[in-house]
């Protein structure tokens, strides 16, 4: 087995070959100029096939574990680069003879109550997200409360000494700033920041993102969330919900907290990533559901944004969570509210019903409308220069958040000071808009409906204001500076979410929109209801963002509760994502690119067909016999630059018979599974898929394992343990078919042979995500330890 140091060097010169044996020509670019790299090793072994070797990392190390590891030098994260240290997760599941035993045991009624199972865990999914996004919502609701109560007082209080409008209003600013600041601290974990969403995408394509789905990731980001969205921060509190019911699926399917050390001896079937996955799929639509009151839209979101798999019954198990965690959220609140019984809180937000209807002719003006969601105002060009690539100290960043709350708080009490927008004040109107800052006695601020409220709030008044309740300067003015902090905002490293952010600025410039129809068209009055097109508005800006089409429809509508805005906001949604892809990719996927994470989209990259397995595998590949010295086994593990997660096993002539992986050698190596010759006949301890279950996913490093001198002499036998029919392909291979084998079934390993079943290389998720399209045709990325 060979120890292998893998080095990608580029070569710009179409006419200098690569050495011999060592390269293959990618391919010719848009100005014909072809492309070559040349792949250098060095290393000895025992037994070694091919060219190359990929590298994949096994399981995160726990935090104490890391230090015994050396890593290679961390360079910053690039978006031009391809990061190694990233892991895949196994979404296939390894039908060694101990899986097929096992389920060959297991009767009729035994399967049956695995599926109850199942729904049992999604019933708890959507129960545990439901609850958690009504404490969300219930201490965000009294912390703004609280806070806007203190600075209600203090402006009352100087009022009655001073004149109102213009006196004292460093000392009012002042307590703003201090109660967002008293909010801003918080405990840091890196994982928790933004919305979570790149994050969870990532995890269901398959791609191990240490920490993400932890007990501590999600305490931090209830906590981050409530702090943020209380301390006035441009944010919203639905986003991480999604990330937060993902966490809590990956948890409760497990039957134990790792982090808790504490196993309830339950659902440990589900103990692989290929159950973890579909749990996670049901959580992250469960929080949508509870976000949104929107359940269709969870179960469309997950099969649009995440899914690496789906099926029919894995459908009815996510809208069941999804419909759980809605039900849930809603049944809390009436409690709470004193209305017990009445169900009329479906979501984290209520965008209230719309009973506007709209005409033919506005069809075209939606569809411009949906254009400049994306060219107008869209804030992801900025997110390319965020912050969070520059600023990697936690007291810098900590500051930074506190910065910009303090700005946050200064800009809003500006705004609403020099403000001369005042509405008369309704009686309906009385307990929305409870201050009249820095008005007449009858009326209020419509500036401070927008800052003073919270986003949720804002939007609905936004949306359902009659006519005249802003005057335009009003909405352009705060159109523009919402904007600006909510990109400033995003780049923090704090639990922030970017849908109501994105809905309030789109809703502003919508309601503007309308506004101005209605003064320069005939009858425009009559037709152009300002609270239709804030809705417009507010769909094409979140869709030139996110880059949503399906789940954002149904997202929307069953927000609205009005069905016949479908087709609007479909047109709108699509074309902000066809003008917005022409420009830039979506949020998500900048920061997918700019973590350097090997992310494999739904179809392989346009033009491809000319690569082949042969030129896309790497090689040599480290294989083990059936039966290997255990020695061997543990110095291949323990050897740093062969970080592989796994081996084909092969006969003497080469041919393969198996496939392992790291995490069961590991396993075998500590319960001491090894073969004695004793009066010739084979002694094993016998093991069982359970002892592998109780190991995942934290399986130990093989630092800790200790093996003695005589152990190593010993033999151990990999025919019960290892796969016996992996997924194979020949060199010929298109790269197109390889990647869609590989999407489609979850790969994390593919072994290539040539015509006599010999292994001849091996591909990894790194090894096809690396190509991409770029502007001048196929380019491929560089590998490196990010």
């Amino acid at each position: 087995m060979a120890n292998i140091t893998k080095k990608v060097s580029w070569s710009s010169r179409g006419d200098e070959p690569a050495p011999a044996g060592e390269g293959t020509p990618l391919l010719n670019g848009a100005g014909g100029a072809a492309r070559s790299y040349s792949r250098q090793f060095s290393g000895s072994g025992i037994f070694q096939i091919g060219r190359l070797s990929t590298v994949d990392l096994e399981e995160d190390p726990a935090p104490e574990e890391e230090s015994a590891i050396s890593r290679p030098k961390e360079i910053p994260h690039n978006e031009k680069l391809l990061s190694l240290k990233y892991e895949s997760l196994d979404y296939d599941n390894s039908e060694n003879q101990l899986f097929l035993e096992e389920e060959r045991r297991m009767s009729y009624m035994g399967f049956r109550c695995l599926e109850i199972s199942r729904w049992v865990v999604c019933a708890l999914i959507g129960i545990l997200t439901g609850l958690i996004a009504c404490f969300i919502d219930i201490v965000v609701e009294n912390l703004a409360g609280l806070k806007y109560k203190v600075i209600k007082e203090s402006i009352l209080s100087v009022a009655e000494v001073c004149d109102p409008h213009r006196s004292q209003a460093a000392t009012v600013n002042a307590t703003w700033i201090l109660h967002n600041l008293l909010l801003m601290f918080r405990y840091r974990e890196p994982i928790a920041a933004g919305s979570g969403i790149p994050q969870i995408k990532c995890y269901l394509n398959g791609v191990k993102i240490p920490r993400v789905v932890r007990l501590k990731t999600l305490v931090v980001k209830v906590c981050g969330v409530i702090c943020s969205v209380a301390g006035g921060l441009a944010v919203g509190k639905e986003g991480p919900m999604i990330h937060s019911g993902a966490v809590v699926a990956a948890g409760v399917s497990q039957g134990r907290s790792t982090s808790l050390k504490k196993d309830f001896k339950i659902f440990e079937y589900f103990r692989r990533d290929t159950e973890k996955r579909d749990f996670v799929s049901a959580g992250a639509a469960a929080g949508v559901s509870a976000a949104f009151g929107a359940p269709v839209g969870g179960v469309l979101f997950s099969l649009e944004e995440g899914a690496s798999f789906w099926n029919q019954m894995l459908t009815w198990r996510i809208f069941f969570a999804s419909m759980i965690s809605t039900f849930t959220l809603n049944f809390f609140l009436s409690i709470y509210h004193n209305k017990t019984g009445e169900l009329s809180n479906p979501g984290l937000i209520n965008f209230g019903r719309f009973d506007s209807d709209y005409n033919l002719y506005e069809i075209p003006l939606f569809i411009c409308m949906g254009a400049l969601g994306e060219d107008g105002l869209d804030c992801n060009h900025p997110a390319r220069f965020s912050s969070t690539r520059y600023i990697h100290r936690p007291c810098l960043q900590v500051m930074e958040a506190m910065l910009v709350a303090a700005v946050t708080a200064t800009v809003s009490f500006a705004m609403i000071y020099f403000s001369d927008d005042c509405q008369p004040l309704g009686e309906d109107q009385a307990e929305n808009y409870p201050l009249q800052l820095f008005c007449a006695d009858g009326e209020y601020n419509s500036m401070a409906t927008a800052f003073f409220n919270t986003p949720e709030r804002s939007v609905r008044s936004l949306f359902h204001n009659p006519p005249g309740s802003y005057n335009p300067p009003t909405l352009g003015v705060f159109t523009l500076t919402y904007f600006f902090l909510a990109c400033w905002t995003y780049g923090l490293t704090v639990s922030a979410g970017v849908f109501i952010p994105s809905l309030l600025i789109g809703a502003a410039w919508g309601r503007l929109f309308g506004i101005m129809l209605a003064h320069i068209t005939p009858y425009g009055s009559i037709w152009a209801d300002p609270g239709k097109y804030a809705l417009i508005g507010a769909a094409a800006q979140l869709g030139g963002i996110v880059r949503m089409t399906l789940s954002l429809t149904v997202i929307l509508v069953e927000a609205t509760g009005n069905v016949t805005y479908g087709f609007p906001i479909m047109l709108v949604l699509m074309t902000a994502k066809i003008v917005g892809d022409y420009f830039v990719e979506g949020l998500y996927d900048i920061h997918i690119k700019l973590q350097s994470v090997p992310f494999l989209h739904w179809e392989a990259p346009a033009t491809s067909h000319a690569l082949t397995a042969r030129e896309v595998m790497s090689s040599p590949v480290t294989c083990f016999n059936r039966v290997e010295k255990v020695g061997t086994i543990v110095d291949v593990l323990s050897n740093t630059s062969t970080n592989h997660n796994g081996f084909p096993v092969v006969t003497r002539p080469g041919k393969i018979c198996g496939l392992i992986l790291r995490s069961q050698l590991i396993v075998l190596l500590k319960h001491k599974v090894f073969v004695e010759r004793t009066r010739s006949r084979l002694n094993q301890r016998k093991l069982q898929l359970k002892d592998f279950r109780d190991a995942y996913p934290r399986f130990p490093p093989i630092q800790s394992i200790h093996v003695s001198q005589d152990e190593r002499e010993c033999m151990m036998d990999l025919t019960e343990f290892m796969n016996p029919t992996p997924y194979t392909v020949t060199q010929e291979t298109s790269l197109p078919r390889v990647f869609k084998l590989f999407r489609a079934l979850g790969l994390r390993h593919l072994v290539v042979v040539d015509s006599e079943n010999r292994v001849v290389g091996l591909v990894t998720r790194k090894d096809l995500a690396r190509y991409h399209l770029g502007k001048h045709g196929l380019e491929e990325l560089q590998l490196a330890q990010t």
